[in-house]
């Protein structure tokens, strides 16, 4: 055969120089990409006209406001102490710079913060990436954005999605579940709110994050990695039939139920076209359609795992009944009272929503209107069910009180659309309420007792409600061919295979294996309190030679502390990921998700969890101890270390950050005289806020440092150096040069960084490599400060 003729006509450029058809990096904008898109969908328009969603006479302005690029909106972390400091730096530099600036004529509008968003935490603006490129002091806000980010101090989150965490009233003690979490902008409000008290370094409660698509999940671990908390744990399950835990409670084996679950579930998006443009063209109701059974049986998985007297949010960004008020309908029908609708009308004043709707119809793709199950041909009973209609029974309707779901329409506020509704849980739900019974009461091994036991918890069977009215008493069984949308809205619990197999005890065939996708993650080790590990940690033995008169010279060994770390620190609560060889990093979670770990291990299949606290640095044992402290969960182990801190000054903090490798005469002289008595190796370098300095931080700042032979440092990252330093007064700003405007020149590595690539994907699934470098005032880790990384 010939070969082809591969020749191609070379694209013509166009007036900007360019091939024609290239688009230049600054037309990037909102929306950037789908110039080709048209921004008309004439089903859309008639669909919602018909369901009248929309006020009379409001129409046209919903559609336009559809039209229009969404704006773009930050959030300041609530949980850290130092998002007033943030707050202020917002406030009092960046926005007011913003204020009058026109670029390319065009006048800048201020950032306003969201009127119903507690304390100012969450602000709203029209800046585009094309308007940030354009003027310089815009550049600046631009990378501030970025590091702070990067940091976790702040996250970019689209407006209506900060609505459902803020509706569940979350406390520090609550055991929170997130279904179907990914990316993960929910998720970490959550945590932030969780650790509302930063004096608590482990609260009581938890966060399991959940996503059935394993690479989303490591997305959602990147994100939560930003806030450092030991109190979060990334799952990867079909939240459908999300796994029941157990947990031990009195030394006995429980269920474990929820307080607050977050019920976020796939849906069709249509609330998002102002963001996501392609939804313009490929939007029909058959979308809604394919998508209820999927979100009723997400729902009802999440309503059986929640506590009585809990709470869970249902929400979608989704204007369409179908997805909306049809599965909260079906919902509370097959609770029968268990479940009840709270009104969240109060909760957050100022936000400007329109009540859940009681009558709707189901449209086909066609354009055929169906108002009432009955006249659904039976050709199509297959894609439209029931529950898609609203209940017939003008009673139970009014009962129901939908009007309390929430729907957020764009026009109102500048936003996107979204629905969401907060059900309370007054019972358990009706198919829980029964537990199996043992065939044979006389079990002779207390390993059988233990499985009686655990059984009559109601575990696994209890799930399967009565298909047909049968006595409670009775043995359960499923329904063959009776689907979760219908009558039989549970998934079967997975049981632990041990249990199945035990006589006399009434049970469900032995399960099939669980099956695992995706990357294989590495075994979750926890140390037991005499592990070698933590002599060395707690303090270090040094050798002194003793010289009487007959010069003999015997050894003597004397035990100095190194971190002396407090008796209630919780050695237990320690993990590794390694089975085997020596353990690279240690990691710390809380005594809860500890408990949650250990007692299922074969039930779920876990991607992440707990903070990094120490690292292994081979060359530190010569110190004392192999072990240097970690930035991320400094904030986590501080409270236990009572040797090995500085308390540096404002002043000595600029050093710190801005120099490479300082001397230690470089400090103020009350931290030049505590650091010449320790030794080398890993420090922490503790700044208090002076109550009289109104100019200084007015929040505490702990920083990982290191103790050369005569220098020191501090071990931070990048984008944490420029946060601290903005908190002092010290702004960093890099032009499209790479210098910085204090005359220095980054690195070739930072300087091609691209300031938007910072959260890319790729970067989430490299593994993090912990390394160690020598240099000339001893062997020291390599800090990664805002001047690049050492040689």
């Amino acid at each position: 055969m010939g070969r082809k003729n591969r020749t191609r006509q070379r694209a013509q450029p166009n007036r900007d120089g360019r091939p024609e058809g290239k688009r230049n990096r600054d037309d990037a904008g909102w929306g950037a990409g789908y110039s080709e898109i048209i921004k008309e969908n004439k089903l859309f328009e008639h669909y919602y006209t018909e369901l009248k969603i929309v006020p009379e006479g409001e129409f046209e302005e919903f559609m336009e406001a559809m039209r229009e690029p969404l704006p773009a909106t930050i959030r300041i972390t609530g949980y850290k102490s130092h998002a007033k400091e943030i707050l202020h730096t917002l406030k009092e530099k960046y926005f007011k710079e913003v204020q009058d600036l026109e670029v390319d004529g065009q006048k800048i509008e201020a950032p306003q913060p969201l009127s119903w968003y507690p304390d100012e935490l969450a602000w709203h603006t029209n800046l585009s990436r094309k308007i940030l490129r354009k003027s310089p002091l815009l550049e600046k806000f631009h990378q501030f954005l970025v590091s702070e980010t990067e940091s976790g101090n702040i996250s970019r989150q689209e407006a209506v999605s900060m609505i459902p965490p803020l509706l569940m009233k979350i406390e520090p003690q609550h055991k929170i579940l997130d279904m179907c979490a990914a990316p993960g902008s929910k998720t970490a409000q959550l945590i932030e709110m969780l650790h509302s008290d930063m004096d608590i370094p482990f609260p009581e409660g938890f966060v399991i994050a959940n996503d059935v698509d394993n690479k989303r999940c490591y997305l959602l671990v990147h994100q939560a990695k930003r806030l450092n908390s030991p109190c979060i744990m990334v799952v990867n399950h079909d939240a459908s039939s999300i796994p029941r835990l157990h947990f031990d409670q009195d030394g006995k084996k429980d269920i474990l139920f929820y307080d607050r679950i977050l019920c976020d579930v796939p849906c069709s998006g249509d609330g998002t076209m102002r963001k996501n443009i392609d939804v313009w063209k490929k939007w029909t109701t058959s979308n809604s359609i394919h998508l209820h059974g999927l979100q009723i049986r997400i729902a009802v998985r999440g309503v059986e795992q929640l506590a009585v007297g809990g709470r869970m949010v249902y929400s979608t960004c989704s204007l369409n009944p179908i997805e909306d008020e049809a599965v909260i309908a079906a919902l509370l029908e097959k609770s029968e009272g268990a479940l009840e609708l709270a009104d969240a009308s109060a909760d957050l004043p100022g936000l400007k929503y329109m009540p859940g709707i009681t009558s709707w119809k189901v449209m086909t793709k066609e354009g055929q209107w169906f108002s009432d199950w009955s006249e659904v041909p039976t050709s199509r009973h297959t894609q439209i069910r029931p529950t898609m209609f609203p209940p017939t029974d003008p009673e139970k309707l009014a009962n129901m009180k939908l009007e309390r779901c929430m729907r957020i329409l764009p026009h109102h506020q500048n936003t996107g659309g979204f629905f969401v509704a907060v059900l309370v849980k007054k019972a358990p739900m009706p198919w829980n309420r029964r537990h199996p019974k043992l065939r044979n009461k006389e079990v002779n091994s207390s390993s059988e007792t233990a499985a009686a036991e655990e059984l009559q918890m109601g575990e696994s069977l209890a799930d399967v409600p009565p298909a047909d009215g049968s006595s409670a008493d009775a043995p359960v069984e499923a329904v063959e061919g009776e689907t979760p949308a219908e009558g039989n809205p549970s998934v079967p619990d997975t049981p632990d295979p041990s249990e199945v197999k035990k006589d006399h005890v009434c049970g469900p065939p032995p399960p099939k294996k669980m099956k695992l996708f995706g990357f294989k993650e590495d075994p979750f080790v926890f140390l037991t309190e005499d592990d070698p590990i933590f002599p060395p940690i707690q303090c270090t033995v040094l050798e002194t030679r003793h010289f009487d008169l007959l010069e003999t010279t015997p050894l003597l060994h004397m035990s100095q502390a190194f971190y002396d770390l407090s008796p209630d620190f919780p050695k237990l609560n320690v993990l590794t990921r390694t089975r085997e060889g020596k353990k690279r990093n240690l990691y710390m979670v809380s005594k809860e998700l500890r408990n949650v770990l250990l007692n299922n291990s074969e039930r779920m299949k876990v991607i992440n969890t707990g903070v990094k606290v120490w690292s292994r640095n081979n060359d530190g044992e010569q110190f004392g101890c192999a072990f240097r402290l970690a930035q991320e969960g400094i904030y986590t182990l501080c409270p236990y270390i009572r040797a090995r801190i500085i308390n540096i000054s404002v002043e000595d903090v600029k050093v710190l950050l801005t120099q490479e490798n300082p001397f230690l005469s470089k400090l103020g002289d009350d931290a030049h005289t505590q650091a010449k008595k320790l030794e080398m190796g890993s420090i922490v370098l503790r700044y208090l806020p002076d109550p009289q300095d109104l100019d200084a931080p007015q929040c505490p700042i702990d920083l990982c440092g290191w103790r050369g032979k005569t220098s020191i440092r501090a071990f931070v990252s990048r984008n944490e150096c420029l946060h601290y330093l903005r908190m002092v007064g010290v702004e960093v700003f890099r032009d499209k040069q790479g210098k910085r405007n204090d005359g220095s020149t980054e690195t070739e590595e930072e300087s091609t960084e691209d300031a938007e690539g910072l959260s890319q994907e790729a970067d989430l699934l490299e593994q993090e490599g912990e390394e160690t470098e020598q240099n000339a005032n001893g062997t020291e880790p390599v800090s990664s400060t805002c001047d690049g990384p050492t040689s």
